[in-house]
């Protein structure tokens, strides 16, 4: 656990690194199945006085904080209603990062108009239906992840083919194998939330990529045949030419 809080530590100072978060908005998590485990950001905290021991951790099963002194990111319910919901997940990040909560708050899913966009979701951005009056008044964090989750399922992807979905008048929820992936999603999340409003300005009948072109640029990076980057034997110098 000392390790996942050393972790979630250096995701949360990473996402204060990209610029994608104001004050101490924005949280990230990570997650222990094995322990039956969330660690997470405290709430309000500013960044530049985070420590690994600050890091709060949560009760996948009920909430309750097993060790921290300080209270757990109000996000919480969410982070653990994702984990619940999508086993495959090891860290979500949540921000306000302002292209993607501008796309969120029109209530407009990102479209997929450049390769760029294809090599980490395969199709559109999802956007959430708005929370109803009695989800808000209601336990709002926890209805926040499961509309997240009713988003994915409705759209026909995995939590692997979308990585994110913005919740909508809030913001993006983005996700990884890793706390550290989790923020790589969000700071892509972020460059094409702002490379499709600005390709729409300039061309606003621009259509959105082929599929044959979306599928191509998705799984050289994450299909079953993808080669994009190294393999563990050619970074030990064992890959022949």
């Amino acid at each position: 656990m000392r390790e996942l809080q050393r972790q979630v530590l250096e995701a949360n100072l990473a996402l204060a690194r990209s610029g994608l978060v104001t004050l101490s908005f924005g949280n990230v998590s990570g997650v222990d199945r094995d322990a039956g485990a969330l660690v997470i950001k405290p709430s309000g905290v500013p960044y530049a006085e985070l420590r690994a021991e600050d890091m709060v951790v949560v009760a996948l099963e009920d909430g309750r904080t097993v060790e921290g002194r300080l209270r757990p990111s109000i996000d919480t319910p969410t982070h653990r209603l994702l984990y619940l919901d999508l086993p495959d997940i090891g860290g979500v990040v949540h921000t306000h990062s302002p292209y993607a909560s501008a796309w969120a708050q029109a209530g407009r899913p990102i479209p997929c108009l450049g390769t760029t966009h294809a090599d980490y979701f395969r199709g559109e951005v999802p956007v959430s239906r708005a929370l109803a009056a009695v989800e808000v008044a209601g336990d709002y964090e926890w209805e926040t992840g499961r509309v997240i989750v009713e988003t994915l399922k409705q759209s026909g992807r995995t939590a692997q083919d979308s990585p994110a979905v913005l919740v909508s008048s809030h913001g993006p929820f983005a996700w990884g194998a890793t706390p550290v992936a989790a923020v790589e999603t969000a700071v892509v999340l972020e460059t094409v939330a702002v490379t499709a409003y600005r390709t729409l300005v300039l061309n606003a009948a621009v259509s959105e990529l082929t599929p044959e072109l979306l599928g191509r640029h998705f799984d050289r990076k994450h299909g079953a045949g993808a080669y994009y980057g190294q393999s563990a034997a050619g970074l030990a110098g064992d890959e022949k030419p």
